[in-house]
């Protein structure tokens, strides 16, 4: 980190940090965060689900929920963009505090509740931006006091299926009680076969469908990431996003805020949501589209998620702790990398440590 970075975490540090992410939001909205972004490198591209990522380095749903400041974060040196988590209504989401950071480790505890503006205030900002370039993808969800959540998922696609990239259908948010009920196989069936449908029947004629991306939790089991795997295969979604955060604790450094409910994210999820990346790949086979995330912070770690089977990947937590200047590092970096080992692209090592990560255990 430069001394800018670290004046500037300091500063966003001595407020609480709902308080910081505002301002860190309202900074991207005024231009006072933007950085150099790495020149663009033809080798960084990824061409996925008839999309063309200009790099493969995202930045994960949860920061931009309300459809803000997409265009900013891509100036920041990210591929691309994800926005939300949207849900139909407007929600408050969880009482405060509900955001805790874990310093010594580098991450993250919350459990926000899917806090949103709702569908109507997202599409207004989403249609200003039409024609405008740049990968965004939407992330939608249920309210929480839903009579009918899959019914909330088909609004979201029918809704947004105009102005989004991709669409990802969120079912693993830990803070939405009996939202990751969701995940299991025949609420999954149901929920896949719909959503499909509402895409098919909000994009007719030529217009392009945006693919689907399913994202999931890390707190599963073998059988659990089999039955997912089959339902993603049977109902021809495009991919998935592996993974949310996680309610599990490993070993932790951080001497405060351990014990607060809510998902885990930052570097100690790197390793559970690594081998569950693997484990997907494993069960899906080469040609599916997998998004990675958890503990990204690095050059280094993105690097890894290929090598566990990713083809694109996602960070939050780690700019939490490093800046906005991460994202035009980590690029940066993989070209350098490319540069040392004389490779034309990225796809050149995916999969080189899939059989590494994926006789990792879960737990």
């Amino acid at each position: 980190m430069t001394l800018l970075d670290h004046l500037g975490r300091n500063l966003l540090f001595a407020l609480d940090p709902e308080t910081a992410h505002g301002v860190s939001i309202r900074a991207l909205k005024c231009g006072l965060a933007q950085t150099r972004k790495a020149h663009p490198d033809q080798r960084l591209q990824v061409r996925l689900c008839g999309l063309d990522f200009p790099n493969p380095l995202g930045m994960a749903a949860g920061y931009d929920k309300n459809a803000e400041v997409p265009d900013a974060l891509l100036a920041l040196g990210f591929g691309f963009a994800e926005v939300g988590t949207v849900t139909p209504l407007p929600q408050l989401g969880n009482p405060k505090p509900r955001i805790f950071r874990l310093t010594a480790d580098e991450a993250v505890i919350n459990r926000l509740g899917f806090n949103n503006e709702g569908h109507a205030r997202c599409e207004q900002r989403l249609a200003s931006r039409l024609g405008r370039p740049g990968i965004v993808g939407i992330n939608i969800g249920a309210n929480k006091d839903s009579a009918d959540r899959i019914g909330d998922y088909e609004l979201g696609v029918k809704r947004f299926s105009r102005y989004a990239s991709y669409l990802t259908v969120n079912i693993s948010s830990p803070n939405t009680p009996g939202l990751r009920d969701m995940q299991a196989r025949a609420n999954l069936a149901e929920l896949l076969s719909r959503v499909v449908a509402a895409r098919d029947e909000a994009v007719t004629g030529p217009g392009r469908k945006p693919p689907l991306f399913l994202k999931i939790a890390p707190d599963l089991h073998q059988t659990d990431l089999e039955d997912i795997a089959a339902e993603i295969q049977d109902k021809a979604i495009e991919g998935v996003i592996v993974s949310n955060t996680t309610i599990s604790r490993p070993a932790l450094k951080s001497a405060v805020n351990t014990a607060e409910t809510g998902g885990l994210s930052g570097k100690p999820l790197f390793q559970r949501s690594t081998v569950a990346l693997a484990k997907m790949r494993k069960l899906l086979g080469p040609d599916h589209a997998i998004v990675g995330v958890g503990g990204v912070d690095s050059t280094e770690t993105v690097l890894e998620k290929i090598r566990a089977g990713a083809d694109l990947v996602q960070l939050y937590t780690g700019m939490i702790y490093a800046g906005p200047a991460l994202p035009g590092r980590i690029v940066s970096g993989l070209t350098r990398f490319l540069d040392s080992q004389g490779l034309s692209s990225l796809r050149a090592i995916r999969d080189t440590r899939l059989d590494h990560w994926a006789a990792q255990p879960l737990d």
